[in-house]
């Protein structure tokens, strides 16, 4: 039986939800595995017939807001393993051209803003990262490292020492899937 307060998390087929012994969520789906602590106190994720519980006991504000907060967790990681997670930039520049090119664990942003050492934007652990003419595509299951991996790309690009109003050059986000 799911309490009033309770949040329901429909689980979609060919999705498994296992939840261990240390609150420790993992998520598998036809594009990987996402696993995750997800652990409050007086909070209870359980498995139902219907889908995922997560429970309060407690009906304080701060415990039903946190229960909504680990219910968003558990959507995005079931949204993640079945659909995946897709952030689209674009490399903006109108003095000097940015060339871009991905190693092992970072995006080397090279000629940005005339320098001559290149910047670097790391990539975190299971996102892709592909460079198509002034466009940068970062993919993943996991949405925290793709939108990391994002967040590590504009920062890279800051523009720091010269007018912003002028230099607007950089790598900016453009669209998110």
């Amino acid at each position: 039986m799911v309490k009033e307060l309770a949040r329901l998390i429909e689980v979609p087929e060919g999705v498994e939800v296992e939840i261990g012994d240390d609150a420790t969520v993992t998520v598998t789906g036809p594009l990987g595995t996402v696993s995750r602590r997800l652990w409050y106190p007086g909070i209870e994720i359980r498995n139902d017939e219907s889908g995922l519980v997560v429970d309060a006991d407690i009906t304080r504000k701060r415990h039903r807001s946190m229960a909504g907060t680990l219910a968003a967790h558990l959507n995005n990681m079931i949204k993640g393993v079945t659909e995946g997670f897709e952030y689209r930039m674009k490399a903006v520049y109108s003095h000097f051209p940015i060339q871009l090119k991905v190693s092992k664990e970072e995006l080397l942003i090279s000629n940005f803003l005339g320098e001559r050492k290149p910047r670097s934007a790391k990539i975190m652990g299971g996102s892709q990262v592909d460079v198509k003419g002034d466009t940068v595509i970062v993919t993943g299951i996991d949405k925290e490292r793709v939108g990391q991996t994002m967040a590590n790309i504009e920062q890279a690009t800051k523009v720091r020492g010269f007018d912003i109003r002028v230099f607007q050059d950089g790598i900016y986000l453009v669209d998110k899937r």
